[in-house]
C-alpha cells in the first residue's frame, strides 16, 4: 500500500508547502481509491460492437427497402 502521509511528510521536508503536499496527497489517494471501477471491460466492448452491427444491418435493410 502506498503511504500517502509518509509521502506528504517527505514532500514537506523538501521545501514543498504544506497545502501543496496535502493537495498532492489527496490526488494520489483519490487515484488509488478509484481502482479502475469506471474502466470499460471486454463485455462492454462486445455489447457496443453488437449494437453497432445491429444498427448497420438495420440501416442497410432500410436503404434496400427504400430503393426497392
Amino acid at each position: 500500500m502506498f503511504d500517502t502521509q509518509a509521502r506528504a511528510r517527505a514532500s514537506a521536508s523538501t521545501d514543498l508547502m504544506s497545502a501543496q503536499g496535502r493537495a498532492i496527497t489527496d490526488a494520489v489517494r483519490q487515484a488509488a481509491e478509484h481502482e479502475g471501477r469506471e474502466l470499460a471491460t471486454r463485455a462492454d466492448f462486445d455489447r457496443a460492437l453488437l449494437l453497432q452491427t445491429g444498427v448497420l444491418v438495420a440501416v442497410g435493410v432500410a436503404v434496400l427497402w427504400l430503393l426497392g
